[in-house]
């Protein structure tokens, strides 16, 4: 997969101008899904037994836009709603954004095992090096509910100061995200060429 092509440079929002027709897309829409499926070998971790963490860019937003759009069928006023939607996830040049998923098939076990990680999104960490940056969930809905269950899906931005940028460009620093929750504490290294489809895709 080349990722000089495929990654738009300097791009950190999506516009209308940026949005194909359904007729157009559909041209494309296969070869754009299957791009898709190969970037997600780079940009999608495990961490631990129930959890997935996938980050984002701005052809996996884009991507995303165009499947609703072709879903829904929602014309003008659903391309506004999709682009402040999924805009948002769209690194900004110095952050990682993430989608981070607790997946259990059985959906009891899964209502069980979200009762017991409540707040989890307090304990979401990158670290590069000595360098550690917590994560920031998007403020669309509260991740926990009253009665201390998490939701199974959660959205995620890693602010990069200066020192973290330096850090994540030192490759003798290893890299990798971290859930610290005292029901469920596990990570997963970046290795090195998500590292690498991170920087051109993200920063």
């Amino acid at each position: 997969m080349d990722m000089e092509k495929t990654m738009p440079r300097d791009r950190r929002s999506i516009t209308r101008e940026d949005i194909m027709d359904l007729a157009d897309y559909e041209l494309i829409r296969k070869d754009k899904r299957q791009e898709s499926i190969l970037a997600k070998k780079f940009s999608r971790l495990a961490i631990g037994p129930h959890a997935m963490i996938t980050f984002e860019s701005w052809d996996s937003m884009w991507l995303q836009i165009q499947e609703m759009l072709r879903i829904e069928k929602g014309g003008e006023e659903q391309l506004a709603d999709e682009l402040a939607a999924y805009n948002p996830m769209v690194p900004n040049g110095r952050e990682l954004t993430a989608t981070l998923m607790f997946e259990i098939e059985n959906p009891e076990r899964r209502d069980a095992f979200l009762r017991t990680i409540g707040g989890v999104e307090e304990h979401i960490f990158l670290t590069i090096g000595n360098v550690k940056i917590a994560a920031v969930p998007e403020q669309d809905v509260e991740r926990t509910s009253a009665s201390g269950k998490a939701s199974a899906v959660h959205f995620l931005h890693f602010p990069l100061d200066d020192a973290a940028i330096a850090a994540w460009h030192d490759a003798g620093n290893v890299a990798m995200v971290q859930i610290s929750h005292p029901n469920y504490g596990h990570a997963a290294l970046i290795g090195a060429d998500t590292r690498h489809y991170l920087t051109r895709a993200c920063l």
